[in-house]
């Protein structure tokens, strides 16, 4: 044992008065002590103390019902088009984009931390099968847009993926196992968020899922921001003189990997951060809105939200809070780098959880009601710091389908069904009308867009049944 590190530890502990984290210390094997000192010392117990007496609650407070009456709908906003002059700009920003793309100056992030538990798969959420013919997994798909894009535009596109303690290392092999899926392995970085303890409600003491280890979770998608800086891989981005970094979470797919229309429109603005949002079903839709508060742009979350406010109207008759947050966002490299200047800029949440843990006499616990808080950050408080942020809308039907739920809306039957559909549009497009219950599959690697697969099969590289049948 390093004495010397236990020494350490166990002073720090004193101070902050969490010294029943090596209560079994005596206990346990070598292998295993070393293992739980590691988590102590990782442990930012003066993050967590601010964040106790600064706490940002998701409940629903008073101060939370006020943000949600001074909100009003976003004015820097590009809505669908609706003119042959909409279009136009459209047209005008997506040049715009490929040419960034061209010039090796937009690499992608894709924030893949999370497991597929709520859709009974105990594997990252990105290894699930999706294609509606072929099972293609979440990460093939995205990796095929990738190696479709470099193709089109003749360049490469770096492609950082946010990986966490749960998921790290079978994300890895999975990569490893599949070749890559087409890419090189050197445009290929993986990095892996922090992770935070969940503490007692009541108490504030770590709460400790066995007698060698505490209970963690990953810190938050807005625990990019850190991760980056923390894994050298904001200089590599720098060094490879990557510009815009295109975001995404890991369990939607049918995003449009490195829009260029979006990369386009947030160039021409001079964005810092650009957000993709689409207009929500209802006011009861579970989902974050882009609003004006204050004179910034925030998102606000459902659950800020009474019912009433959810579907207040202007007095234009606008409905204030339509704008969903799809968590697709477009954000200038220096803008991060300016987020981890000096301190950490982005909040931390509280959620109060249910956590099982272990008692002071080492018997496991399973709480009947939330226990515990866990801590988290989230990427979208960066859009309040930055000076300059565009919102954008996109098409719905075309770009936004998650696989959150086991069954129901956003499941993958729902999500299986729009590459489907999306997939017998462009055929449609192309001259070539399917059955509205026949099953199809595009690649990226054959098409990106429905102009693309139109000149595939005019050219006889491709024909319909490479899509349609087994």
């Amino acid at each position: 044992m390093n004495t010397t590190l236990f020494s350490e530890v166990e002073t720090r502990l004193r101070q902050y008065n969490q010294q029943h984290l090596l209560h079994f210390c005596e206990e346990l094997s070598g292998d295993q002590l070393e293992r739980l000192l590691s988590q102590v010392s990782a442990v930012d117990f003066s993050l967590l103390t601010a964040a106790e007496e600064n706490a940002v609650t998701t409940a629903l407070s008073q101060n939370e019902a006020s943000r949600g009456a001074r909100a009003a709908a976003p004015k820097s906003v590009i809505r669908q088009p609706s003119s042959d002059a909409d279009l136009e700009l459209r047209c005008q920003a997506a040049t715009i984009g490929c040419q960034l793309l061209a010039d090796g100056k937009v690499a992608v992030v894709t924030v893949a931390g999370g497991q597929g538990s709520r859709l009974g798969f105990e594997h990252p959420k990105g290894m699930y099968p999706i294609g509606p013919r072929s099972d293609r997994t979440l990460f093939q798909i995205f990796a095929e847009q990738i190696q479709a894009r470099q193709k089109t535009h003749g360049a490469v596109i770096p492609w950082y993926l946010m990986t966490s303690a749960a998921t790290h290392e079978e994300t890895v092999a999975f990569f490893e196992q599949n070749r890559f899926f087409g890419l090189s392995e050197d445009t290929v970085v993986f990095f892996q968020q922090a992770s935070l303890p969940a503490i007692d409600a009541n108490t504030g003491a770590i709460l400790m899922e066995s007698r060698a280890g505490l209970c963690l979770s990953p810190d938050g998608h807005g625990g990019m921001v850190t991760a980056l800086q923390a894994s050298g891989a904001l200089k590599r981005l720098a060094g490879q003189g990557v510009e815009h970094i295109f975001y995404h979470q890991v369990d939607n797919p049918t995003v449009i990997m490195c829009d260029p229309v979006l990369l386009g429109l947030h160039a021409q603005h001079e964005s810092q951060v650009t957000t993709n949002v689409v207009e929500k079903t209802g006011p009861t839709e579970r989902m974050g809105v882009l609003v004006d508060l204050d004179s910034r742009t925030e998102i606000i979350e459902y659950s800020e939200l009474t019912a009433e406010q959810a579907a207040s109207c202007d007095e234009k008759g606008q409905w204030i809070f339509w704008a969903g947050n799809t968590a697709i966002h477009v954000f200038r490299r220096d803008f991060l780098e300016y987020l981890t200047e000096d301190e950490i800029r982005l909040p931390l949440h509280r959620a109060h959880k249910k956590i099982a843990h272990i008692d002071s006499a080492g018997t496991t616990v399973e709480p009947a009601e939330p226990n515990a808080i866990k801590f988290e950050r989230f990427i979208f408080d960066a859009l309040p710091l930055a000076e300059r942020t565009l919102i954008v809308e996109g098409d719905r039907q075309r770009e936004f389908n998650p696989v959150k739920n086991a069954t129901g809306s956003d499941s993958p039957d729902t999500s299986r069904a729009a590459l489907s559909r999306i997939g017998r549009e462009w055929l449609h497009q192309a001259g070539h009308s399917v059955d509205n219950d026949t099953v199809v599959e595009i690649s990226p690697l054959k098409a990106l867009t429905a102009e693309q697969l139109a000149e595939c099969l005019t050219q006889g590289d491709v024909t319909i049944e490479n899509f349609i049948s087994e």
